[in-house]
């Protein structure tokens, strides 16, 4: 192996890359979140509940001066009931 020739060493270069050191920092950033209040007015039914009231006389039977008859005296009253 000593008759060879011995060959110069020489360098191929590949084309460059490139590499990126990447370095982040803080920034200050507002987020304004915006909000609307709307103020809705609805009307809400509040039941006052009243009665009518009537009172009838009613004669069953044999009663002195007349057979079965029905009295006249009638009495309308309205009046406020609450629940």
């Amino acid at each position: 192996m000593s008759d060879h020739p011995k060959c110069n060493s020489k360098a191929v270069f590949d084309p460059p890359q490139t590499v990126y050191e990447d370095y982040y920092h803080p920034q200050h950033v507002d987020v304004i979140h915006q909000i609307q209040v709307i103020r809705r007015h609805h009307c809400v039914p509040c039941y006052h509940h009243k009665t009518s009231v009537s009172v009838k006389d009613v004669y069953c039977g044999d009663f002195e001066g007349g057979n079965g008859r029905e009295g006249s005296a009638t009495t309308s009253n309205w009046r406020n009931k609450r629940r």
